[in-house]
């Protein structure tokens, strides 16, 4: 109730009003990711960028406006989705192909083969009373040992199937407008990875995609948004051109500058459509900064900028 009414304060006051003028008319990409949103959450951000009259462009129109072969359209606007949950066939895609929108899907393959996301086994046992460590402390500890305690529970715990099937990600990306990207393999935070897993997670997902869908995988999200120079060293090494974080902030020029650390803006399932207007305009986070309320999501430093729009291909010192 109260981000309902700090949303519509936002909106009331015209910040979202003077964020989409600014936006008409600036030099930058509103760049969003969603994770397992309703058919109507979703379909309704649509709607609303269309009838606002901004201009949807795909994950490739991204990298072509950094090699400099596309110009930056006003008003653009990146749609992505994290994970690969199994509702984004009808809640994401169907809405695409409906509206002719693109979407770049981030799909961590693992979930896609065994059914399950490593943190709902978490929550299963905490249900089940296992005494396990809570969600975010396994994220600040080595990926060795989240693996053995996930592991442990799985033998233990079964779950249905939450995440999209091989046959789904490979009948979804035979849409125009569907993009599929790496996520790694297990969705570990790879800031917590040895430098060997790091590489397997990216050249395993990599690797599995590419078979599944008969086409190239070039584009890749980080895991919980957080990277350091050697995941974009490893990004590079292995030929993805693109990486997204989720620090919360509109993708200008000078971001475009840096391929392996784009900015997105978090959109909320669960939300009211009012604070994810404020959230997809860029108003949301400032003002939770203003009331030092938690923002969306914990962003990571943004690293020195290592790549070049035009030597995308130098390596990080």
């Amino acid at each position: 109730m109260i981000t309902w009414l700090l949303a519509n304060i936002l909106i009331i006051c015209g910040c979202v009003r003077r964020a989409k003028a600014k936006a008409m008319n600036g030099e930058f990409i509103l760049s969003m990711y969603f994770h397992d949103p309703t058919r109507e959450e979703f379909e309704a951000c649509v709607k609303w960028l269309r009838e606002n009259h901004f201009t949807f462009i795909s994950i490739n129109d991204v990298y072509r406006i950094i090699q400099q072969n596309l110009p930056l359209p006003k008003g653009a606007v990146l749609l992505t989705v994290d994970d690969g949950w199994k509702d984004n066939e009808k809640n994401i895609v169907e809405v695409a192909n409906k509206y002719g929108v693109p979407v770049a899907i981030f799909v961590s393959t693992e979930p896609v083969e065994e059914g399950a996301y490593w943190w709902s086994y978490l929550k299963k046992a905490k249900d089940l009373k296992l005494k396990i460590p809570p969600k975010a402390s396994l994220k600040m500890v080595p990926n060795n040992v989240r693996l053995s305690l996930i592991n442990k529970i799985k033998r233990n715990v079964v779950l249905e199937r939450e995440a999209m099937t091989i046959d789904q990600i490979r009948r979804i990306s035979e849409s125009e407008f569907i993009t599929i990207a790496g996520h790694t393999h297990t969705h570990p935070i790879l800031t917590n990875c040895e430098n060997d897993q790091i590489y397997t997670e990216l050249k395993v997902s990599k690797d599995k995609l590419q078979e599944w869908t008969g086409k190239e995988i070039s584009f890749f999200a980080y895991p919980n948004g957080d990277y350091s120079k050697k995941e974009m060293q490893a990004l590079h090494d292995l030929d993805y051109k693109l990486a997204f974080s989720s620090v919360p902030k509109a993708l200008t020029l000078q971001d475009l500058k840096n391929n392996y650390c784009l900015p997105r803006f978090g959109i909320l399932e669960g939300a009211s459509f009012a604070e994810n207007l404020c959230r997809m305009m860029g108003v949301w986070k400032p003002m939770m900064l203003k009331l030092s309320l938690p923002p969306f999501k914990k962003s990571p430093p943004m690293p020195v900028p290592a790549y070049s729009s035009k030597q995308p291909k130098v390596l990080v010192s």
